[in-house]
């Protein structure tokens, strides 16, 4: 019989320019969090064609897709997840295939996500009899938005359930990386993402008698001054944190000292203790500010996804299985974390699973822009390894664990 790796690999060169097809389409059509309507439509008519065993479209009334591949054996059931969603960016790269949708562009590699995972539907469902239990496969909206249905919603409503998930992976392309290299790392690997918001409240009056009102903008100086210190000397300096206000607004006329001042941020961390114990020192902060000039604030603090921390046993099992599929000098055992967020996180709160980098960098196609950026585009190229690395992983999960 071949071997599976053997038979992965060239059925994922097999079908390359299908994959590429479908992220040029998903490119040039993106559509923002929560309004992935087209998107998922094409994914759900793929999986159909695919011959995919059951594919829920609306999953738990969002825009999410969720198919389900039975195998020829029994056993556990592995998930693979992939993003859909677009960003408010409007593409400069100039590409045939560019985003035509003004204002909306896939700089996150989300198309290429999709795509990927939908090559390894089609591989799997034409290895079905290599298949140790079921593959359930994930086809998530709203990653870029924390505050509509994305993974916090697709888990609260059963979406690791029926049949329950003994372990989740997912790919996500990094331009940081040469291309068709992979890289992971077990425990925290992305940070927390939450948001605050502050108003400081102060009495308007006249530039000219500062006396005679309470300054929010004086306020707000020391304010935001002192959030900073935050991180710098309530925090080990060898656990990883970040403070950032990156909007302020306030006032109306260079004469005229306002009623309030607001301004806004963000706070990142790896650890879930840290990431508690942060805004209690901000709304102390607050308070004694506040307090001492006279003046009050309100204090919002929002939850976004929490730190992303690799399962120690999936991750080794994914870094020596993608060693055996690929080679040794194409996979790369990451030393560091950052603080960017994912809300795969999610996920792995409830199942163990691992989150991997997929690297899209060639710098002879001009390909080295970072995520976000107007000019970002993927080297497809890398498209054929990460449907194996997918298919690949899930196969090896199942047939392990059977």
């Amino acid at each position: 019989m071949e071997r599976l790796k053997d038979k992965v690999l060239s059925l994922a060169e097999e079908l390359k320019d299908e994959v590429i097809e479908w992220r040029r389409y998903i490119h040039m059509y993106p559509e923002l969090s929560g309004r992935e309507f087209n998107t998922a439509e094409f994914v759900a008519e793929r999986l159909r064609e695919f011959g995919v065993d059951e594919v829920i479209e609306n999953f738990a009334g969002s825009t999410a897709v969720v198919g389900l591949i039975r195998g020829k054996k029994d056993g556990p059931t592995v998930a693979l997840r992939a993003d859909m969603d677009a960003l408010p960016t409007e593409e400069k790269t100039g590409k045939p295939y560019a985003s035509k949708i003004k204002g909306v562009m896939h700089s996150c590699g989300h198309d290429a996500h999709t795509a990927m995972l939908l090559g390894a539907a089609k591989l799997l469902c034409q290895m079905r009899d290599r298949i140790h239990g079921s593959v359930k496969l994930i086809f998530q909206p709203c990653e870029e938005r924390h505050d509509c249905k994305g993974a916090k919603w697709l888990v609260e409503n059963g979406v690791l359930e029926n049949p329950k998930v003994s372990a989740i992976f997912a790919l996500h392309v990094f331009p940081e990386l040469p291309s068709g290299v992979v890289g992971t790392k077990p425990g925290p690997f992305l940070a927390s993402s939450d948001v605050f918001r502050v108003r400081i409240k102060g009495k308007s009056t006249h530039a000219s008698r500062p006396h005679q009102g309470i300054d929010p903008v004086v306020i707000s100086a020391q304010a935001v001054n002192t959030l900073h210190h935050i991180v710098s000397r309530y925090v080990d300096p060898l656990e990883p944190a970040v403070l950032t206000i990156g909007k302020i607004e306030g006032g109306f006329a260079e004469n005229v000292i306002p009623d309030e001042v607001r301004f806004e941020g963000t706070i990142r961390t790896l650890n879930h203790e840290v990431r508690k114990r942060i805004p209690k020192l901000m709304e102390k902060a607050l308070w004694g500010i506040t307090t001492a000039y006279g003046g009050a604030y309100e204090f919002e603090f929002e939850e976004g996804t929490p730190p992303l921390i690799n399962d120690e046993k999936t991750t080794l099992f994914a870094i020596g299985k993608m060693r055996e599929l690929l080679g040794e000098d194409r996979v790369v055992l990451l030393e560091r974390p950052t603080m960017g967020g994912e809300d795969f996180s999610v996920y792995l709160q409830h199942v163990p699973g691992t989150f991997i980098r997929l690297g899209i960098r060639n710098e002879e196609k001009g390909i080295v822009y970072p995520l976000h950026n107007s000019r970002f585009d993927v080297d497809e190229d890398a498209l054929p390894v990460g449907v194996a690395v997918e298919s690949y992983l899930a196969l090896e999960w199942l047939l392990t664990h059977s």
